[in-house]
C-alpha cells in the first residue's frame, strides 16, 4: 500500500504540473482568440477523447441516460465553470486564479452540507471560514488591490461546485468516460452558442494553433494522471498534493508572465491551502472513526 500511495502522490504531482502547463497555454491563447472559440475547440477535443474511451469500454455515449436531470445539472456547472475559468485566465494573474481555485474542496464541502445534508463538524466549518477569508485576501474586494475581473474565478468555483455535487447524484452505472463526454458535449454547445451569438470567430495564427494544441495535450495528460493518482493511492493520502498546483502556477506566472504575487496574495493563498489540508485531515479522521465505530466530533 505504501508503494501504491507513493505512485499515487507522484501521479498527482505530475498531473498538477501538467494542468499548470495547460493554464499557461490557455492564457496565451485567450490573450488573442475569442473565448467562445477556445471553449468550442476544447469541448470538441474532449468529446472525441472520451467518446473513444467509452467506445473502447463497449459503452455508448448518446443514450437517454445523458438526459438524466443530474447529468444536465452537471453539464450546466461544467459550462459555467469552463466559460468563467477561461475568461479569468485571460484577465487575471495566473497565481490569483490558481489560489482561489484551491478553495474548491472547501466550497464543495460547504455546499454538500447546506444542500445535501452531509454532516460537517464545527472544526471543518471553521476551516471553511478560514479558507474563504484567504479568498477575500487574494481578491481584496473594496480595497486598492481589488480587480473586478477576479470575480470570474469565484464564478468558476461556483460552477465547478455545482458540477461536482451533481456528479454525486448520477447513477453509478454511468462510467467516468460517459459522464465526462456528456459534460464536454455541454461545453461544446456553449462554445458554439457563444460564437454564433457574438459572431467572433478568428482563424488562428500558427502560434495560436500551437497554444491551443499545447493546452489540449497537457490538459488531457493532466486528466489522465489525476485519474491514475486517485485509483492508485488512497484518496485521503493523495488528494492533499493537488495543492502543489499553486506552486506551479506561481512559478509559471512569475517566470513566464512576469506576474509576481504580493505578500497579501501569498498570505491569502497560505490560508486557503492550510484550511484545505486541515479539512482533508479531519475527513480522513472522520472516516477512520466511523470504520471503528468510535465517537467523532
Amino acid at each position: 500500500m505504501a508503494s501504491d500511495n507513493l505512485r499515487g502522490i507522484l501521479l498527482m504531482v505530475v498531473s498538477m504540473a501538467l494542468f499548470g502547463l495547460e493554464d499557461m497555454f490557455l492564457k496565451w491563447a485567450a490573450a488573442s482568440l475569442p473565448v467562445g472559440e477556445i471553449v468550442f475547440v476544447s469541448g470538441v477535443f474532449g468529446v472525441v477523447v472520451f467518446v473513444l474511451m467509452a467506445w473502447q469500454q463497449s459503452q455508448k455515449v448518446f443514450t437517454k441516460a445523458g438526459l438524466y436531470p443530474w447529468v444536465l445539472a452537471r453539464g450546466l456547472g461544467e459550462m459555467i465553470g469552463t466559460f468563467a475559468y477561461i475568461t479569468a485566465l485571460a484577465t487575471v494573474p495566473l497565481s490569483t486564479v490558481s489560489a482561489v481555485l484551491q478553495a474548491m474542496p472547501l466550497a464543495v464541502t460547504m455546499a454538500a452540507a447546506l444542500f445535501m445534508q452531509e454532516q460537517v463538524g464545527w472544526r471543518r466549518w471553521l476551516a471553511i471560514a478560514v479558507g474563504f477569508a484567504g479568498v477575500l485576501l487574494v481578491i481584496r474586494p473594496g480595497l486598492d488591490g481589488f480587480r473586478p475581473e477576479a470575480l470570474w474565478v469565484l464564478i468558476t468555483v461556483a460552477g465547478l461546485t455545482l458540477r461536482d455535487l451533481a456528479a454525486r447524484k448520477i447513477p453509478p452505472e454511468s462510467s467516468t468516460a460517459q459522464v465526462s463526454a456528456w459534460g464536454l458535449i455541454a461545453v461544446t454547445l456553449l462554445g458554439a452558442l457563444m460564437m454564433a451569438g457574438s459572431g467572433e470567430v478568428a482563424v488562428p495564427t500558427l502560434w495560436e494553433c500551437y497554444a491551443l494544441i499545447g493546452a489540449l495535450v497537457f490538459g488531457t495528460g493532466g486528466y489522465w494522471a489525476i485519474i491514475g493518482a486517485t485509483r492508485t493511492g488512497e484518496v485521503s493520502v493523495v488528494a492533499p498534493f493537488r495543492y502543489v498546483r499553486l506552486v506551479f502556477a506561481v512559478l509559471i506566472g512569475a517566470f513566464v508572465f512576469h506576474e509576481w504575487p504580493d505578500v497579501i496574495t501569498l498570505c491569502g493563498s497560505g490560508l486557503i491551502v492550510a484550511s484545505g489540508l486541515y479539512s482533508f485531515a479531519r475527513e480522513r479522521y472522520r472516516k477512520r472513526a466511523l470504520s471503528l465505530n468510535a465517537p467523532f466530533g
